[in-house]
């Protein structure tokens, strides 16, 4: 957590607030230094509310608030207090237990068996089934907002009493995919579907507003919000919702510094990194008459100064990579990555060696996302002072992914969502969705699939990317939160999980071998 003082605030209170703290990277401060479970279960737990300022939270109405659909990180915030998954992951990309009260994997690795808690209710007071789990993976399984994470997924069914998920290969760990909101059956289409979580939406004459559930199905000590009621407001823009937050009584609100549409926020306030797992990387045309070379291919990394691109054009709201993994992930070795970092003198003598200074490559790029239009001409300067000549090609949206299927580019400029594991595999299948370039190829594929079954294994898959020169990445993009000071406790936002909490409970504690289940 960081917070950030107005220069409008005067120097007395300044002096005395400042006390103890140190200036991060932004030149922001950093300090130093009752719900009762269904009558007839019993397992009774009892949470008493700790007291708490009135908390406002933002909404668009026009966007879906069906959790499943959702792709908006201002209803998601509020999303995330009316629904949970069978698990939660926190910012150190651990999963822990949450709808899912035991699990087993098969010693292959490849059959997962899922339970789901017998406490665990729905808003209504109605118990959540395996039918609603099943119902709820298979249709994130074809939705745009979850589907990538279930590329391995070979089939999904009810068996003993529990929710079967098969696998083409070896998972180490699949709960970490399974953070998906589950919906009672008969609702996965609703515009507002009941959920499992602390919160219900509720509308009136006045408003709409969350209110807390007097018979949630579970406690958690962790939980940010505690008050009885969370007034929602209904949003019109950013800088709309930039104003109401700090002239109004909006409390929390969550925003892109990556955006086109981003508003600098003034005010006295408490600030919160929450990643997204967007991740921005250079990719190749394998085939291009020049990146075919790939010893000059590999050193471009060396060219790109990522710590400036994320200071300059994300506000600091990104972390830099030069492995294709979340820095903040566990897949992220420190030591590796330090060996494809910024060091432009190595392309810029490879390319003198090569004979290629005055050589022209063609950079594609969104034109429509003009933030990553800035970051491709900073790109191409810094290319451009290694001898070689940049020209970008400019395209909408829809004529991106046109030219990328065309192939008529030495280099692009892209973005994508990586799943929580750091999957890499569509990136080397052939006709997989992130296949470009004539990117494909069989041995990075396979290692793919052994980082899956094996953590370790990370570690040779990025090497050999890297060493291939099969994509350069440059960072990972996260959302910023920022809250009324004091008016909200412990919140610890974990990746697009604004109100991340946790039951106290850990995989170790849940997971049994698959040959004592039933």
């Amino acid at each position: 957590m960081r917070t950030f003082w107005s220069i409008l605030l005067c120097l007395a209170v300044l002096g005395s607030c400042l006390s103890g703290c140190v200036v991060d990277e932004r030149g922001a401060y950093v300090p130093t230094g009752d719900a009762l479970s269904d009558a007839d279960d019993p397992n009774t737990r009892v949470e008493t509310p700790e007291s708490q300022e009135p908390l406002t939270l933002v909404y668009y109405p026009e966007q879906s608030m069906n959790p499943l659909t959702c792709n908006d990180y201002t209803n998601r915030l509020v999303l995330s207090l009316l629904y949970q998954g069978l698990f939660a992951v926190d910012k150190d990309y651990q999963a822990t237990p949450i709808l899912c009260s035991e699990y087993a994997a098969s010693e292959d690795m490849e059959t997962y068996i899922f339970y789901v808690d017998s406490r665990a209710t729905f808003s209504d007071g109605t118990r959540v089934t395996t039918a609603d789990v099943l119902a709820s993976l298979e249709a994130a399984w074809d939705s745009d907002l979850y589907g990538n994470r279930f590329y391995h997924v070979w089939d999904m069914y009810e068996s003993g009493g529990g929710v079967v998920i098969e696998l083409d290969t070896p998972y180490e760990n699949l709960p970490l995919l399974l953070d998906v909101p589950i919906l009672k059956a008969t609702e996965l289409e609703a515009a507002n579907p009941l959920g499992t979580g602390p919160y219900m939406l509720e509308k009136s004459v006045s408003g709409v507003q969350l209110r807390r559930r007097s018979n949630w199905w579970c406690k958690s000590p962790d939980l940010a919000a505690t008050v009885d009621s969370i007034a929602l407001q209904e949003a019109e823009s950013p800088s709309q919702i930039r104003n109401a937050f700090q002239f109004e009584d909006v409390s929390l609100v969550v925003t892109d510094p990556g955006s086109d549409f981003y508003a600098d926020y003034r005010s006295d306030y408490e600030l919160w990194d929450m990643e997204t797992g967007i991740f921005l990387y250079l990719g190749f045309n394998h085939e291009s008459d020049v990146l075919d070379d790939v010893d000059l291919r590999k050193l471009i990394t060396h060219a790109i100064d990522r710590e400036t691109i994320c200071q300059t054009y994300y506000r600091n709201f990104a972390q830099p990579a030069t492995l294709p993994a979340s820095p903040s992930s566990p897949y992220y070795n420190q030591s590796l990555a330090e060996k494809y970092g910024y060091a432009p003198e190595k392309l810029k003598q490879a390319v003198i060696n090569a004979g290629l200074v005055g050589t022209e490559l063609t950079l594609l790029v969104n034109g429509e996302d003009s933030v990553r239009l800035r970051v491709a001409n900073f790109i191409k300067a810094a290319l451009e002072d290694t001898g070689l000549v940049i020209n970008i090609v400019e395209s909408s949206a829809y004529e991106f992914h046109y030219f990328l299927n065309m192939q008529d580019y030495d280099m692009y400029l892209a973005q994508t969502k990586l799943s929580v594991n750091m999957d890499l595999s569509q990136f080397f299948y052939l006709y997989a969705s992130m296949s470009f370039g004539n990117m494909e190829d069989e041995a990075t594929y396979a290692m793919c699939e052994e980082a899956l079954a094996n953590q370790g294994n990370y570690y040779n898959l990025h090497k050999k990317i890297m060493d291939e020169g099969r994509i350069c990445p440059i960072l990972f993009r996260n959302y910023a939160v920022y809250g009324r000071r004091g008016v909200v406790s412990q919140l610890n936002p974990s990746r697009e999980n604004g109100f991340y909490y946790t039951l106290g409970l850990s995989l170790a504690d849940i997971q049994v071998p698959m040959d004592e289940v039933e």
